[in-house]
C-alpha cells in the first residue's frame, strides 16, 4: 500500500496514545486541506501490511490505531486487510478518517467498504469544509464531520455519534 507517513505516538488523532498511519492518495480536494501532500497517489512510500503491523508491535504504549490520509478508503483492499490484522493480532481499537460520509460508503458497490465496518470502532466522516472550521472540536477539523460509533450504529441500525 502507499503510505504518506507514520506517527508512532500521537495524542491528537483520537483518545490515548495512537499509532497513526497516513495513507497516500485522495481525490476529495478539500479547500485548505491539512495534508495536501497526501493527495497524489504516485507519491508516498510502498509498505506492506506486515511491515506496518510490526511497527505497531514495537510501540508498547499504543492504545489504538488511527488511519488517516489522504483517504484510507482510496486503498480499500489494503485498508481492510490492515484493519483485520490489527484486530486479530493486536486487538487495538481503530479509528478511520475519510472524506466520504457514512451514507456514501454504505452505497458503494464494492463489498469491502461495508466489510470494513466489522473491524473498525469509529469512523470520522465527511470532507473538511474550511468555512466550517472549528478549532474547538475534538479530533475533527470542521463541524460537518461526525465521529460515528460504528459498533453502536450497526447494532441500532441508525447513525450513533460519539464524543470519544
Amino acid at each position: 500500500m502507499k503510505i504518506s507517513g507514520i506517527i508512532e505516538e500521537s495524542i491528537v488523532d483520537g483518545p490515548g496514545i495512537r499509532f497513526v498511519i497516513f495513507f497516500q492518495g485522495c481525490t476529495h480536494n478539500c479547500y485548505k486541506c491539512h495534508n495536501p501532500e497526501t493527495h497524489d497517489i504516485n507519491k508516498g512510500k510502498e509498505m506492506s501490511v506486515d511491515e506496518i503491523i510490526n511497527k505497531i508491535k514495537n510501540v508498547p504504549l499504543t492504545d489504538g490505531v488511527t488511519l488517516s490520509g489522504g483517504d484510507p478508503l482510496m486503498q480499500i483492499d489494503d485498508c481492510l486487510e490492515l484493519c483485520k490484522k490489527i484486530k486479530k493480532e493486536l486487538n487495538l481499537n481503530i479509528i478511520v478518517y475519510t472524506g466520504y460520509t457514512y451514507e456514501q460508503i454504505i452505497k458503494m458497490t464494492k463489498p469491502q467498504y461495508k466489510e470494513l465496518f466489522n473491524y473498525i470502532d469509529y469512523l470520522i466522516d465527511g470532507p473538511f469544509i474550511y468555512d466550517l472550521l472549528d478549532l474547538s472540536l475534538k479530533y475533527k477539523g470542521s463541524s460537518n464531520q461526525r465521529i460515528i460509533d460504528i459498533k453502536q450504529t450497526l447494532q441500532e441500525g441508525k447513525i450513533i455519534t460519539s464524543d470519544l
